[in-house]
């Protein structure tokens, strides 16, 4: 059968492209009906990775957040119809230490393989996972970058001193809304506070103990572990007050992405024998544990439902585009695509 598969040819420019898919005993179709644009999609989108990426990477299909309906599975691990949030991670190989993610051999949507903006996404069972009932799809559509800090997070717990009284979230941002909404929920006894620089921003996160604005930090402001969730330009400025601020053998979890270079304070970080534990992605097990975190706590969703932002009624590469030029100019936020026929 044709697939209409489309592809960002180059910065701003899509085009639609018809490509074969074979089917068979191994793989399912599942075709989407919402998508999340994540800060890569724009990258990709505006030009904004290096001269050399985009001409290695393009013609490329964006999006690697999006749920969809199953429409042909052969295996009977689903049934047609059933809503499923689709995996972006494609691991090709299995190791006893090193999990999906940090596998060099993996490949990943919209990034080293066409990510989701398709008719059709073709993929093995094992790369979808059954959506609960209940669950708001628009909120859904992001999934996969709520279990990226889901991810992050079982990392830092697991690399952590028992101590952890006080936990610091920097950025008041998407990633940080969600990173620090999972660590209430994860670790409720902690004392949470957030950091970043926008007041109308830090206004959302009503769950945290308390809020400060970077220019506000004061001496005496300290605590046992934190997550970066800045990234860009001012990830060095947001990891080097982190390391003024952190108490001794405390963890930092890095999550923010930069394309430059983040000079840090190294020798603070030897003086208080910190540790730095970086984490990109997510895999299999963080989507159902993530789904099963929202079985538990239903309130988690209804939090995340403060940051959808537009969502676009999508039928064609016009409508692709102005949700991406939309996007670009939103405060807060997840610009989700409603896929229609």
């Amino acid at each position: 059968m044709l697939n209409t598969v489309y592809q960002l040819r180059r910065p701003r420019q899509f085009e639609v492209v018809f490509k074969q898919v074979e089917l068979d005993a191994r793989h399912l179709l599942i075709r989407p009906t919402h998508l999340s644009i994540c800060h890569a999609d724009q990258r990709y989108y505006q030009g904004l990775r290096p001269e050399e990426i985009l001409r290695a990477k393009l013609p490329m299909a964006l999006i690697h957040e999006g749920i969809g309906e199953v429409a042909y599975d052969p295996t009977g691990t689903f049934h047609i119809g059933d809503r499923v949030v689709m995996i972006p991670n494609l691991p090709v190989e299995q190791d006893g230490v090193i999990v999906e993610n940090y596998l060099r051999s993996s490949l990943f949507r919209a990034s080293s393989t066409d990510g989701f903006l398709q008719e059709y996404v073709q993929t093995v069972p094992d790369r979808a996972v059954l959506l609960p009932g209940g669950i708001n799809p628009v909120v859904a559509a992001f999934t996969e970058l709520v279990s990226v800090a889901y991810h992050a997070l079982g990392r830092l717990f697991a690399a952590s001193h028992e101590r952890m009284g006080e936990v610091a979230v920097w950025g008041d941002g998407n990633l940080g809304y969600i990173t620090a909404l999972l660590l209430r929920y994860l670790r409720p006894q902690v004392r949470l506070s957030v950091v970043g620089v926008h007041e109308e921003k830090l206004s959302y996160f009503t769950f945290a103990d308390q809020v400060v604005l970077v220019n506000q930090l004061k001496d005496d402001f300290t605590f046992d572990h934190a997550v970066e969730c800045v990234g860009g330009s001012a990830a060095s400025t947001a990891i080097n007050q982190i390391i003024a601020h952190i108490r001794p053998q405390g963890s930092i979890a890095l999550m923010g992405v930069t394309e430059e270079l983040a000079p840090i304070h190294t020798r603070m970080i030897l003086e208080k024998g910190l540790h730095l534990i970086g984490s990109s992605r997510s895999g299999r097990a963080d989507f159902t544990g993530l789904l099963g975190l929202y079985g538990k706590y239903p309130q988690i969703v209804a939090y995340l439902e403060n940051i959808v932002g537009e969502e676009f009624v999508v039928r064609d590469i016009k409508d692709i585009r102005n949700a991406f030029e939309a996007d670009i100019h939103k405060l807060m936020g997840k610009t989700i695509l409603v896929w229609k026929e």
